[in-house]
């Protein structure tokens, strides 16, 4: 998988998935017909920030909103009506899973990775419940 690009591995990714999805938010190199597809395949709602010079699609595609936001220089307010921003989450965990815990699967059975990966994201939560703030009413 090393010579591909990450946005071919997408319907890979999605199509084993048996639960409803809502949204799948991806960075523009997923700006494509055939993401959209994919994505729409599955019921869902793709929400890809369009190209630079993006060109509009079919009359009522979705995309066609970031494309006219981004015409406009509201892509930023498309991004927060869109819930774009939520991508920032996934992200954000993505990057301390690596950080904190190398981010490699150094098991080589399929099963002992599953469970590698099931004890690394239990240590991370564990982490992150440690450094929130607790909350307490003044009276």
């Amino acid at each position: 998988m090393h010579s591909v690009h990450y946005s071919e591995v997408l319907p890979a990714l999605l199509n084993p998935l048996y639960r409803r999805i809502e949204q799948v938010s991806a960075d523009g190199a997923y700006d494509t017909r055939g993401r959209y597809e994919v994505i729409g395949k599955k019921g869902a709602k793709a929400v890809t920030p369009p190209r630079k010079n993006a060109a509009l699609w079919d009359d009522g595609h979705p995309r066609n909103d970031a494309v006219l936001a981004q015409q406009s220089d509201q892509l930023g307010q498309w991004k927060t009506d869109s819930h774009y921003n939520q991508r920032t989450l996934s992200e954000t965990a993505m990057y301390r899973y690596k950080q904190l815990l190398s981010g490699k699967v150094t098991l080589r059975k399929y099963n002992g990775q599953v469970g590698e990966i099931l004890a690394n994201v239990k240590a991370l939560n564990k982490l992150t419940s440690l450094g929130m703030p607790v909350l307490q009413r003044l009276s």
